[in-house]
This record gives C-alpha cells, structure tokens and sequence, in this order.
C-alpha cells in the first residue's frame, strides 16, 4: 500500500453532523451520510480497511486491534491515518468480538491510537464509548483523500482457481467453487451466519485475529461448515491481517472447520500447502469441488 498517504483532493467539509457514533460490523462499507462521523467499525486497523475508512472521509474512527499479529498489521493503519489527520484508535481483541459494531462500542477498550487521536485526548485503558464522545467533539476539517492503492485480488499463479484476496469483501458470484484465500478476519459480521462469505466457494481461508474474547476470530467456520464450504483460519502471528498474499505465502493454520479435516487439513499445517491439498480435490475439467455439499 505504500509508505503513507497524503496530498489529492480534500472531503467536503460539514457544518452539522450527529453526535452519536456510527456502528458498523465492517469497515468495507459506507452510508451515504458517513462522511464527518465518528464510526465504531469492528473490523481490523490494517492498512486496507483503514484505506476505506479514510476514503469515506470519516471524523474519525475506532477499530479492532485484531490481536495486533505479525509486523503489528492488526493496526498498521493507524499511522496511514495520521497522515490524513484522521484521528484513529482500537480497542483491544480481548475486550470485544471484532466484526460486531456494537460490542465493540458496548465492551470495547481503547488498546492503541494514532497520534491525532491522542493529541485529542484519547488514551489507551478508555472505554471505546467514552472515546467516540470525545472524538465526536473534536472539529473537523477538510481532509486529503487517500491515494488510490494497488491491486487487492491476486491470482495464485499454480492454481487456476485459487485466488488471494486481501478483503473478503472482493469475493463475486464468479468465484463459486473457487479456493479463496483472504486477508480478512475469521469473525461473522454481527454474528450473521448469512454473511461468512458472499459466494458459494469450495474453500475460504481467514487470519484468526488473535482468536480474541469468545473466539470471535474463528466464528466463520462453524457458519461455513453449514453452508458444505472447507474453512480455515491462520495464526495472526504468522500472516499479516488484511493481506491476502501473506495469508497464503506465511500462514499456519490455526483452526479448521470439519469440511477442511475432512479434507486433509490440520492445525499446524502452512496455508500454502493446504491450498494444494484442496486445489488437488478440484477436478481438472470443470473446476468443480468434489467434496460432498
């Protein structure tokens, strides 16, 4: 994503915006009215999701450490907000479920802030309620628009059907019966079992997160065992969340749905092989899976 952001074009300012916080399960997408808020987003503070986060030209925001991870990428993109002038903050994989909004505002702890943020008074040991007040009190000014980053889907070159993804978000219909292997986190969005992923894919694999309160880093996997789909997430020691090519190329397993063990994939093992193990049970032809749905 680069070594920071800063100049292009400037978010409009507003002159009366609400004072109660935006809630939201993910940080891939928006309300038109998101502009100018302060938003709760349960989603992690790496580089990718806080991309969006700027490009919606939000007051400010609060995220999920996602258990920091490897390189520190669970929060990574803190400082890219910084150099936006967006004030930013998590709170802490262990005081709420990341991919629900609302425990997130409801139990969140502040664990980290960017340093616009602590300027404004925000500190980590804060509740996340007591922050966003803060936050929401904080003016705001027009601000630089993020540069447009690279490429965020990438095929895996040995497997036709394999692709690595930086977001869950950037599955499509087209990739029914594909092996997807995503940056994103391993928790439902709400608790919605319906939104684990958006196609009907042979395969997904996930970053767990730091598994964090309640394992709320690995709940997917129970919801796509349901849905006939292998799942696994990998340890966010070893792949940077929110890269999809890390997840794939450093990954270790950390936990497997049943469809996965069934499958040949354990704990322990690299993403990289698990990938082949799965993309073996694809057949040549039709690219079709041939595990039981």
């Amino acid at each position: 994503m680069g070594e920071g952001w800063g100049g292009g074009s400037t978010v409009t300012a507003m002159t009366s915006l609400p004072t109660e916080p935006l809630i939201l399960d993910s940080a891939t997408k928006f309300p038109p009215d998101a502009t100018g808020r302060v938003c709760v987003a349960a989603s992690h503070a790496g580089r990718y999701a806080t991309w969006l986060c700027a490009r919606a030209g939000l007051r400010a925001v609060i995220l999920s450490d996602a258990g920091i991870g490897r390189e520190g990428a669970g929060i990574a993109g803190l400082a890219d907000l910084d150099a936006v002038g967006m004030p930013g903050a998590t709170v802490s994989h262990l005081t709420a479920r990341i991919g629900d909004g609302a425990d997130c505002l409801e139990r969140g702890v502040i664990s980290h802030v960017n340093e616009t943020a602590r300027c404004l008074g925000v500190t980590p040991g804060m509740t996340a309620r007591d922050a966003a007040a803060l936050l929401a009190r904080a003016p705001f000014a027009p601000r630089p628009e993020p540069p447009e980053i690279g490429e965020a889907r990438h095929a895996l070159a040995a497997h036709p059907r394999a692709f690595a993804l930086d977001s869950a978000s950037l599955v499509t219909p087209e990739d029914a019966g594909a092996i997807v292997v995503t940056g994103s986190h391993g928790g439902l969005m709400g608790g919605k079992p319906e939104l684990a992923i958006k196609a009907l894919v042979f395969a997904a694999f996930f970053n767990d997160a730091g598994i964090g309160i309640e394992e709320a880093g690995t709940t997917r996997l129970p919801a796509l065992d349901a849905r006939g789909i292998a799942a696994a997430t990998v340890d966010a020691m070893t792949a940077r969340i929110g890269d999809g090519r890390s997840t794939h190329e450093d990954g270790v397993l950390s936990r497997v749905n049943t469809i996965a063990r069934m499958l040949g994939l354990r704990e322990g093992m690299s993403a990289r092989e698990a990938v082949e193990r799965l993309a073996a049970a694809l057949p040549s032809a039709d690219r079709t899976p041939t595990a039981p749905r």
